[in-house]
């Protein structure tokens, strides 16, 4: 079995989790970490026995040392550091969101077709075992009429806001805020599913710096409507449902779903409905929500595909063009733009 050797760039808790998912996978090998200093590249070398490290990034996409990176930096300069290392011909993980805007993200496939390397977007939602059930027993409910997905988690950084003093989370500048921070968890999956929405209509809570602290948005399809739900200023219990004429499924959780229930409509033969019959079809997660994103790409490495099916660039490409259209019409507004 060949190992495939990663470069980390970022060195923040998802890169941790990441590690950690990537690690319960024969196949991985952590070669060399990039840092903007020495000292916290040879600390996070340190906590994870990583043997390189690198304060340029070009340094390492350069090295012979890695066959892939992955890029868990700020998100204004995810299409910048995704280029440079496919650039010299490695592959690329990169957590969501891929990029700050839609143009970001057709360059950098453009850099992964031009490069023939492996590019994907680190979405977990949609790379989970329960996602993938969902997928299998949509076709149980019948016409689907609606989806919901809600993902509000009030972030211990807003505290912080409050008392004015401004961290990451809510800085513009770096591409950053609601829509891309959680929003994105509920939007990628409905991607996934149903495609591109024909109309949407959003609404949200804009703060003072400019980034969005949460919002509401309505999605039109053919014969189908869905919305989604996200915010960093509050916190909701609400689960995600795909409403059909035939049944329900209902999810506990959109980012990482860990029960999935299936709840059919039944009608006695007098037409009358009959109490739903809940069934849970959801499987146990026996190993990090993070492997399976990085059992997705190493395969993909592995079978000299360069994108996934299921993270696909399409659904990415959409996911970003919606983003961006909420963005345009909260008047959220980056450099990068």
């Amino acid at each position: 079995m060949k190992k495939i050797r990663f470069g980390v760039v970022g060195t923040n808790n998802i890169s941790d989790w990441v590690i950690a998912g990537g690690r319960q996978d024969e196949r991985f090998e952590l070669a060399a970490v990039c840092s903007r200093t020495q000292e916290r590249a040879d600390e996070f070398a340190a906590k994870h026995h990583i043997p390189h490290t690198f304060t340029s990034l070009e340094e390492m996409a350069k090295s012979p040392l890695i066959d892939a990176v992955y890029i868990a930096t700020p998100n204004y300069v995810h299409a910048e550091q995704s280029i440079l290392c496919m650039n010299h011909g490695k592959h690329v993980l990169c957590e969501k969101p891929f990029a700050s805007n839609a143009q970001e993200v057709r360059r950098m496939i453009e850099a992964a077709q031009k490069n023939k390397v492996t590019l994907m977007e680190a979405m977990i939602s949609t790379l989970n075992p329960n996602f993938a059930i969902v997928k299998e027993r949509i076709k149980e409910l019948g016409t689907i009429r609606r989806y919901f997905a809600s993902y509000c988690q009030y972030s211990s950084r807003y505290d912080k806001f409050k008392e004015g003093i401004i961290l990451n989370a809510f800085k513009p500048e770096l591409s950053n805020g609601a829509v891309m921070d959680i929003g994105i968890y509920t939007i990628y999956p409905m991607v996934a599913l149903f495609g591109k929405p024909q109309q949407i209509e959003a609404q949200g809570v804009v703060l003072h710096t400019g980034a969005d602290g949460q919002g509401a948005v309505n999605f039109q399809y053919e014969g189908m409507n869905a919305t989604v739900l996200y915010s960093k200023i509050a916190n909701s219990a609400l689960p995600t449902e795909l409403e059909g004429e035939a049944g329900n499924l209902l999810l506990d959780k959109i980012h990482i779903t860990k029960q999935v229930d299936f709840i059919p409509r039944q009608t006695t033969a007098q037409g009358k409905e009959q109490e739903n019959h809940r069934q849970s079809i959801g499987v146990p997660l026996t190993k990090s929500e993070y492997y399976y994103e990085m059992e997705e790409f190493m395969n993909l490495i592995e079978q000299g595909k360069q994108e996934s099916a299921v993270n696909s660039w399409q659904n990415s490409l959409i996911t970003i063009e919606i983003i961006d259209e909420i963005r345009r019409q909260l008047g959220v507004h980056y450099p990068a733009d």
